[in-house]
């Protein structure tokens, strides 16, 4: 019985950021649950790799600091499939440095992608996701949403504003039948940053600080996104699912 609740087949999902790290295993975990998965990026060959992983005919390129370019992405989802019901905003990006030596740009770069990247995409697929009857919007928060990491300050505001927005929305748009979430990823190895875990004083405290005394593996994310795309998550807006290993939960771990 409680398997109906969690099915997404055949529902279609955009993943924006989809072509690598967490937002490509989402796209692939959400494939292979049934749902027809669109990922995006901004480079050509990530897509056609991941388009050609998961048997995904629609190719087309994101950049989500132009609204236009997401026009025009929501416009290629709906003219193939007739609506979109999943969006997932996992695009982001990040700048370590003192945050006494941080410009204006630096700041301004961060920003423009994690947060209002993530407005754009939202208010871009609003209508189509409201058309659904059953909208969902997963954005990806992060720890930083609720603890600060070390110099990353532009980082750290980006994300608690996008958990911030995700709230509002989740508020204002549940009239319309859109359930609008967050993940809120842990620490998960990457062939971006597993020199950075396993080699430096940063990625020992991450691990000393993370209760099941590992790093995540991105298929464990799926569970999280399947149950947030899915019927199961019909009265659940506005909220936060973290998945960390219990890092936001501990206190001392010695």
């Amino acid at each position: 019985m409680a398997s109906k609740y969690l099915d997404i087949t055949g529902r279609v999902a955009v993943v924006i950021g989809g072509t690598s790290g967490i937002g490509r295993a989402l796209a692939v975990g959400l494939a292979e649950a049934g749902a027809n998965v669109v990922p995006s990026g901004r480079r050509a060959d990530k897509i056609n790799e991941i388009c050609d992983e998961i048997g995904q005919p629609l190719r087309h390129a994101v950049d989500v600091t132009y609204r236009a370019s997401i026009d025009s992405l929501r416009d290629a989802v709906v003219q193939k499939y007739g609506g979109v019901d999943i969006l997932l905003n996992v695009a982001g990006r990040t700048i370590k440095k003192p945050t006494v030596d941080l410009t204006e740009d630096d700041w301004d770069t961060v920003m423009d992608t994690n947060l209002n990247g993530t407005l754009r995409a939202c208010q871009s697929f609003y209508e189509p996701l409201k058309a659904s009857g059953r909208g969902r919007i997963i954005n990806i928060a992060s720890l930083s949403s609720f603890v600060s990491l070390y110099q990353t300050a532009a980082y750290n505001a980006s994300k608690s504003a996008a958990m911030s927005l995700t709230r509002s929305l989740g508020s204002e748009w549940a009239r319309d039948g859109i359930c609008v979430n967050a993940l809120v990823p842990g620490v998960f190895r990457s062939d971006m940053n597993a020199q950075l875990l396993d080699s430096t004083e940063r990625g020992k405290e991450l691990l000393m600080r993370t209760p099941m005394k590992r790093f995540g593996k991105m298929e464990e994310l799926i569970g999280a996104a399947l149950l947030l795309s899915s019927d199961g998550a019909s009265f659940i807006t506005g909220e936060g699912i973290a998945v960390d290993g219990g890092f936001l939960a501990s206190g001392v771990n010695a």
